[in-house]
């Protein structure tokens, strides 16, 4: 089963929500998920992360604290997600690879189709929003 490591941004902002985003491409296309994506060699997950968030979304992140390490079996591929809270450091968050995004509080977190691995994050926030 090949294998893919990933980073992900849990954006937060003063009043408490998140930012949530919507694939515009693939398999999972029109699915929710946090804003990240795929580590280089020799990135380490911190790296990978403030780098994808200014490709996807122009805009630097200061990272907070690390959440988890989601590791999810999707039918192709086995997924390891490290997740990070952060927040927005400068820029404007424009969507360059996604078709959508929202920000949502945590009575919101239902209104979206979440991809599975990023569900079981939207799990532990249920319980303690930020």
């Amino acid at each position: 089963m090949r294998k893919v490591e990933v980073v992900a941004a849990v954006i937060h902002d003063a009043e408490g929500r998140i930012f949530a985003t919507q694939r515009g491409y693939g398999e999972w296309k029109d699915w929710w998920e946090f804003p990240g994506g795929k580590m280089e060699p020799g990135e380490t997950p911190e790296e990978a992360l403030k780098r994808e968030i200014m490709e996807e979304l122009e805009t630097h992140v200061v990272l907070e604290r690390y959440l988890s390490t989601v590791e999810y079996d999707y039918p192709d591929w086995h997924l390891t997600m490290h997740c990070f809270l952060c927040r927005v450091e400068r820029g404007s968050l424009t969507l360059k690879e996604h078709e959508a995004a929202r920000w949502l509080g945590k009575e919101d977190l239902d209104t979206v189709r979440w991809l599975p691995a990023d569900e079981d994050v939207v799990e532990k926030m249920r319980c303690s929003l930020l």
